[in-house]
């Protein structure tokens, strides 16, 4: 049985977390090209006036800017869950999440997460590279980059109930990103594995380590996850990955496990480098499966 409940939609206005300007735009323009959609309200989360830092040898750029803005979006996305309304978060880049599902995390307690990713996000001030804390937000939420999450008084998400889905990084620093994450006991179903397997089997498997002994899971959608080809508006695209029928069947499997879904997070559109409006149109279809439940 499907439980239609509420919807807001949280616009998460952001782009703070990487070093590449335009994911902010992302949320706006979705909305203002969602049709026939069903919400009880639509929220804007705007980030703060400073000067985004570009500079490589910064490994905590914009961290204030940043931790402002995910203690605004906390409250926010915490106040509608206590309404009884489910959160659709829509980013922004990643680092966003950090905000949304630590809120959640805090009105339903007992969560797992599923991470939709070409990147594992699992960096930290130790091992990321690039200072971009749009790579830091998973680990976060396992609670091993605290200095991102001062605004939250609850528990973190078990790392063994935590998974991540279409990983196919070539980031340089890939190797301490896997050793946190095997240090942790994250579940990482690769690109390669989707293609040996299929979605319909890593989606299984995912959600049934997301839900063991827990009561609910977040799932946060970044679309770098889509073959540039298919999605080439995102800030930092990867090689490969799934198409877009791919991605619908994911959307289609969350929705037809909706009752266990407590919040959810689009992420990573970035408008500056969609072509023709593939990404947008992904992004749109995605959404309309998520708010109508079907």
């Amino acid at each position: 049985m499907v439980i239609k409940l509420k919807k807001n939609i949280i616009c998460a206005e952001s782009d703070l977390g990487v070093d590449v300007d335009g994911s902010n735009k992302g949320p706006k323009v979705i909305i203002k090209n969602l049709k026939n959609y069903s919400i009880e309200k639509i929220i804007e989360i705007e980030k703060t006036n400073c000067i985004k830092s570009k500079d490589k040898e910064d490994l905590k750029k914009n961290l204030n800017a940043v931790n402002d803005f995910n203690e605004r979006l906390y409250r926010v996305v915490k106040d509608t869950i206590d309404n009884n309304i489910f959160p659709i978060t829509i980013g922004g880049d990643h680092s966003i999440s950090i905000g949304s599902a630590l809120a959640s995390k805090k009105i339903n307690k007992n969560l797992g997460i599923i991470w939709i990713d070409a990147h594992l996000d699992y960096n930290t001030f130790e091992t990321t590279i690039t200072g971009n804390l749009h790579g830091l937000p998973l680990a976060s939420l396992n609670g091993i980059c605290p200095i991102l999450t001062f605004f939250f008084d609850g528990t973190y998400y078990n790392p063994k109930n935590t998974v991540v889905i279409g990983y196919r990084s070539m980031e340089k620093n890939k190797k301490q990103e896997l050793n946190n994450i095997k240090k942790m006991g994250v579940t990482v179903f690769s690109d390669e594995d989707i293609m040996k397997f299929g979605i319909e089997s890593i989606m299984k498997r995912a959600i049934d380590i997301a839900m063991k002994d827990t009561l609910g899971m977040h799932i946060s959608y970044d679309l770098d996850v889509i073959n540039p080809e298919f999605a080439p508006g995102v800030s930092v695209p990867e090689i490969n990955g799934i198409d877009d029928i791919t991605a619908y069947k994911i959307a289609d499997i969350l929705v037809n496990n909706i009752d266990n879904i407590k919040s959810f997070d689009l992420v990573e559109f970035n408008p500056n480098f969609d072509k023709d409006n593939k990404t947008l149109n992904i992004a749109l279809n995605i959404l309309n499966k998520i708010i109508n439940n079907k």
